[in-house]
Formats: structure tokens, sequence, C-alpha cells
């Protein structure tokens, strides 16, 4: 264990190591945390006030390794599946936000249903999911339900496009619908499944935000570069979790994700909703499936080179 008399030098790097620490995770840090301390402040000559910036570097990356490791624990299909259907979750949510000034109570609703689903509380989530569901769709198909509702419904802020203007009704039972048997199929006894990340929430604002868009001209289903560069990091830090893990969790939540996308895009290229895909959507569709495929594939090399 350190020592508890120790000079104002060596505390103040021993303050910064703990600090650096803070990138494991906390069960790691309460098993291993002192003893890996003390590795570090007996290699580290005693003048020092900042660690080496090899040692910042080491300790940041396995910060993270061990807890993209930590979390490849449980089952891997429920966690997984419930993976998937967080993202999806966080996207339907993300698609009323603009709206909220119009559309308070559902907004707020499908908030909720994002937070049962973050906790796991899985039984609560399908009710309020399942309620949010039936007002979208009926918002998508221009029919009253619950409560009167001006259609079309128009943005406050994020986006200058009406609610579900280039979608169709059966696109958001689809992205609804999925969501509720996601949280069905792998339902524990208790109800209550693995709780996620507070950072989910963050992902809102960027799947919100319809500007600026990528495309060579006027199209009627632009692709939000906000949403489109968050999708692509966290499918390839899927992919490089998967590669650390050796773990087929993340491949199964991208596949889930990438389905509820890939089934919408392809409902609404249907030629009574009058949209046409381009070759950018052709090309940013490709895009996802290759780092979907990538999350499958390289857990599946690195067990095979295990076994050689």
């Amino acid at each position: 264990m350190t020592a508890t008399l120790e000079s104002p030098v060596t505390s103040v790097l021993e303050r910064r190591y703990r600090k650096l620490l803070l990138a494991y995770p906390r069960p790691y840090r309460q098993a291993h945390g002192d003893e890996l301390l003390d590795v570090l402040m007996e290699s580290t000559d005693a003048d020092r006030t900042i660690p080496p910036p090899r040692e910042v570097a080491g300790l940041v990356a396995g910060g993270i390794r061990t807890r993209v490791i930590h979390l490849a624990g449980g089952s891997v299909w429920r966690d997984g599946l419930h993976l998937g259907v967080t993202a999806v979750a966080v996207a339907n949510l993300a698609a009323l936000v603009p709206y909220a000034a119009a559309i308070p109570l559902w907004t707020a609703l499908s908030a909720l249903s994002v937070l049962a689903v973050l906790r796991g509380w899985v039984w609560v989530a399908i009710p309020l999911t399942v309620a949010v569901g039936v007002k979208a769709v009926a918002v998508a198909g221009g029919w009253q339900v619950a409560e009167l509702t001006q259609v079309p419904v128009y943005p406050g802020l994020l986006t200058g496009r009406a609610l579900f203007s280039d979608s169709a009704p059966v696109t958001v039972t689809v992205a609804y619908g999925l969501v509720v048997v996601g949280l069905l199929a792998p339902a524990p006894r208790g109800g209550v499944t693995r709780a996620r990340s507070w950072w989910w929430w963050a992902a809102i604002p960027f799947l919100a935000w319809d500007g600026p868009a990528w495309m060579i001209e006027e199209h009627n289903l632009p692709i939000s570069l906000s949403r489109m560069g968050l999708e692509l990091a966290l499918m390839a830090a899927a992919a490089v979790a998967g590669y650390l893990t050796r773990d087929l969790r993340w491949a199964l939540g991208c596949a889930f994700y990438l389905a509820v996308t890939v089934v919408g895009v392809t409902l609404l290229t249907l030629p009574e909703n009058g949209v046409i895909l381009s070759s950018q959507h052709l090309a940013y569709g490709a895009l996802l499936a290759l780092l979907t495929a990538a999350t499958a594939l390289l857990p599946l090399r690195q067990r095979r080179h295990a076994l050689d």
C-alpha cells in the first residue's frame, strides 16, 4: 500500500495517477487500484509531478479496454438484442424531440420509455413504447388517436420538416413494433435486464438535428451529417469492442439497428411514397452494412487465432 506520509511532490503525482485510474471501471479499481497505484509510483522518478506521456496513454487505453471487457458479461443474446433495442428507442425519441412544443405529452412519454429501456425495466418500457407508437403511427397516417393533434406537426427546432413527412404509417409501425418485439424476446422473469449508460442521452441531439445534409442536390430524403457521423462512430466503436472482447453481442446490436433502418428505408422507396434512393443513400447503407459485418467477423477471427 502507498505510504501515509508523503512528500508534496509525490502527493501531487499520486493524485494525478488516481485521476487517470478513473478510466477503469469501479469494480476493477476497487480490486486492483491500490496495487496498480503502488507499481506506478515505484516505477516513476520521485521528483516528477506529471506522469510520463507513455504511461498516460497506456492507462487510458487500458482503462477503455477494461471497461469494454467488463461490459461483455452475461447472456450475449439478451444483452446484444437489448443493445439494439436501446439504439432504436433512442432514435425514436430523437425523431419526436424537434416537435416537443407541439406534442409535449407524447415526447415526455417517449423519454420515459427510453429511461425504462436504459434502466432495464422491460415491463415498464413495453406499455410506454406501445402507447407512443400508436400515437406516432396515427400522426404519420393523419389520424386522431388519444387526443386531438393538429397534423401535420411542424417543428420548433432542429429541423425544418413536418413530423413523419418522409415516412409512412407502416414505417413508423416497424420502428416501434420491433422495439416491443426486441424487449419481449429476451425479457427475464423479473422484468429487469442490464442497465445502459447515461451517455445514450447525449446521442439524441445528433440524431434529432436535420442538417447540414449529405446531398449533392436537393432530395426529399436527406441524410443528416450529424446523424451519419454518430452512427458511423458508434458502429466503428462496436467493431473495436468486438475485436477486443471476441464477443458477438455488439454485432447483434448493430444488426438489429441496421435491420430497422433498412426496413424503414426500403418501405420509403415504395412507389406510392414517391421517394427514390440516390447513390449516396445506397453508399451510406453499404457502409453501415460493412461496419455491421465487421462487428461479426472480427470476433470470429480473434477466436480462431486464440485456438491456433
